[in-house]
């Protein structure tokens, strides 16, 4: 079976292992970060699961009075969540003028529960601050193995903080599949993914994609 997505989610994934239709939903919300001299420094992301995710990752965990959880008792998941995100590219995928961006592992992380579900929050820097001037920014935020689905929230799903004046943010989201699409992939096991062909990017198809651009 191939590295699985986070630390808590062994058990949960061995369930369901095989079928490679998505067993984890996120629903995402991302900031675009610029610094005063209106270089792109990186992308805040904030990521809420699906409820059943949440109940079982939680399992264990120290309940509040109100049964909650609080974040200092979240703190060693979320840790263990961006650890081992490094292995996926953090499902993050940037390009700027056409030339791929690199990351550095996300700081200031953090879970919060809320209404049953887990939030994972976190800052992802590019590698090295990047200006942008006329050059086009695309990010798209998927797995590529499409074990999890990622969705772009209905309201505010990507917003820009220090952007350049003028620069246009513009969203598309992906084509849901289609029933043949749903269909072929609950046929598909984990050895096709691990295949080193182009059923590795599977997952790209359903990308969302964000786009940046500056006059």
């Amino acid at each position: 079976m191939r590295a699985l997505i986070l630390g808590t989610l062994l058990l949960f994934c061995l369930a369901g292992a095989a079928n490679a239709h998505p067993h984890v939903f996120v629903t995402s919300v991302s900031e675009l970060v610029y610094d005063n001299q209106g270089r792109i420094t990186g992308v805040k992301q904030n990521w809420t699961f699906d409820e059943a995710f949440s109940s079982y990752a939680t399992q264990g965990i120290q309940q509040s009075a109100d049964g909650s959880y609080t974040r200092e008792a979240l703190a060693p998941l979320a840790e263990t969540n961006v650890e081992n995100l490094k292995d996926f590219g953090y499902f993050t995928f940037g390009k700027l003028g056409g030339k791929e961006l690199l990351f550095r592992p996300p700081v200031d992380y953090y879970l919060t529960y809320a209404s049953n579900v887990l939030t994972l929050h976190f800052f992802l820097p590019l590698s090295s601050p990047q200006m942008q001037g006329q050059k086009a920014l695309a990010l798209q935020i998927y797995d590529p193995t499409y074990y999890v689905d990622f969705e772009l929230a209905d309201d505010n799903p990507v917003s820009m903080t220090g952007a350049p004046q003028g620069c246009a943010l513009n969203i598309i989201r992906p084509t849901p599949p289609s029933d043949a699409q749903k269909q072929a992939a609950l046929q598909l096991d984990e050895a096709y993914f691990s295949a080193l062909d182009e059923n590795k990017n599977f997952g790209a198809k359903f990308a969302n994609n964000i786009q940046v651009n500056c006059p």
